[in-house]
């Protein structure tokens, strides 16, 4: 069996990753065919654990390579505190966030105030969230777990996918800290700023 966790980022797949690699029957991977095209990307062995908070935009896919065989997990953390975290990684190249706004809505950042910022990070969170709940809803394995109750929660999970290893081990993953951001979301980096003024070169000459 396959094991996916879907979920909006910012909000423990990594530490949930961690934590499965205590498990000695199946593989784990995080983010690990990202880089991958076509049906490479989903080219995920059996008895395999991913969790991926891009595969939320590939439920297509998802659907039809694996569909009712898989198990899915929808990972949620509290709303607000996702937001905040996603609201520090605006300066981040290549940010997630800053493709949802840049690349979907066609919004540049650069003309967006902290508070419209906040909105589309808020935007964001809701709407992959009810992708996930509507790709869901006809899914026959689904457990919906909350990070902030994982303690309790987890050993439902490890029992459901028939788990063997070391389950004190994977939950001591849960209280350590992994993947933080950084403040100081509101400024723009060096190597960005140069990046915009060639852009300028290139259209005044």
């Amino acid at each position: 069996m396959r094991v996916f966790i879907l979920c909006t980022g910012r909000s423990g797949s990594l530490t949930f990753a961690r934590a499965c690699n205590h498990i000695t029957n199946y593989t784990v991977g995080h983010e690990s065919r990202s880089r991958r095209l076509g049906s490479d990307r989903f080219d995920y062995p059996d008895q395999h654990i991913e969790a991926d908070n891009r595969l939320t935009w590939f439920t297509g896919a998802l659907d039809r390579d694996f569909g009712n065989e898989a198990l899915y997990v929808h990972l949620l953390r509290d709303r607000t505190k996702t937001v905040e975290s996603y609201n520090r990684r605006w300066v981040r190249y290549g940010s997630l966030i800053r493709a949802y706004c840049e690349g979907i809505h066609q919004i540049s950042i650069h003309r967006l105030d902290k508070q419209r910022r906040l909105e589309v990070v808020e935007d964001f969170y809701d709407n992959v969230n009810e992708n996930i709940r509507h790709f869901l809803k006809d899914k026959e394995q689904v457990l919906t777990m909350h990070i902030e109750s994982i303690a309790g929660e987890f050993p439902t999970f490890w029992e459901q996918i028939g788990a063997e290893g070391e389950l004190l081990e994977a939950l001591e993953e849960f209280t350590r800290k992994h993947n933080r951001s950084k403040t100081g979301q509101f400024k723009l980096f060096k190597h960005e700023t140069k990046f915009q003024m060639m852009r300028l070169r290139r259209r005044i000459f």
